[in-house]
């Protein structure tokens, strides 16, 4: 007859805690990770989910460097075929309107500058915001500048307008991959509510265009530094694998 006898207060312990030492019979369920009955089974189990987040938190972070590093250089590629459609519309647009292409123009009001002071002191926010804040005042502006050249030449410059609303979608689609990394960073682009540029000043017709060729100029240095920026964001943290932070860079 086989004899049931309960265990003994210290074998009862190593049974409540999971983790019982010396005997082989207990040991090799617990190393090998098999789950013990009772007891047991609460401890281990209270391991999982601890694990579980750790891993998927390690995968959120790889996944989120992966992501911005595409857009990143997504970006950097739309930049630059930005940049090179407004040098060709530069001069198609001197050339149409009678201008001098080294005229001086004024600084244009509503024209945000892309030269920033200690750029290079900038976090990775920084850069995004300031870069999402000139695209929007230049979609506006160029919006503007396609409805005056159509209320100046109607129909009789075709190619012209249709340059003009070729770089104005061009923008509109960079101020959108803006908001698409600023949402990595999960506060998201700011609000376009009263962050329009100014209304129109009432111009003459020749400073319009000299205004126009302000906008113009302004965009391809804009377009410059949105490259190098979007360059500075994707290079990985010192030390690491992975792409900085937008709050830690640059």
């Amino acid at each position: 007859m086989v004899s049931c006898q309960a265990p003994s207060a210290e074998e009862g312990e190593s049974q409540a805690s999971g983790c019982v030492s010396g005997a082989p019979g207990w040991n090799a369920p617990a190393q090998q990770g098999i789950v013990l009955p009772g007891p047991g089974r609460r401890c281990a189990m209270s391991l999982v989910p601890v694990t579980a987040a750790r891993a998927m938190a390690a995968a959120d972070s790889a996944s989120a460097a992966l992501r911005r590093r595409d857009l990143c250089s997504r970006g950097i590629r739309l930049a630059g075929k930005m940049r090179s459609d407004v040098i060709d519309l530069l001069d198609t647009y001197v050339e149409r309107q009678g201008l001098d292409a080294s005229a001086s123009v004024a600084v244009v009001e509503g024209v945000p500058a892309a030269a920033a002071e200690r750029w290079d002191e900038q976090t990775g926010t920084q850069r995004l915001l300031e870069n999402l804040a000139a695209y929007r005042a230049f979609r506006a502006l160029l919006a503007q500048m396609l409805e005056e050249q159509r209320e100046q030449l109607g129909e009789a410059d075709p190619a012209l307008g249709r340059a003009l609303a070729a770089v104005l979608l061009q923008v509109s689609a960079f101020a959108y991959h803006l908001e698409e990394l600023l949402r990595l960073e999960s506060r998201g682009p700011p609000s376009e509510e009263g962050a329009g540029p100014p209304p129109a000043p009432h111009l003459g017709l020749f400073e319009r265009k000299l205004r126009g060729l302000g906008v113009l100029r302004e965009l391809a240095q804009w377009a410059v530094r949105s490259a190098r920026d979007l360059r500075q964001l994707a290079k990985p943290s010192p030390g690491s694998g992975s792409a900085p932070s937008l709050a830690e860079s640059p």
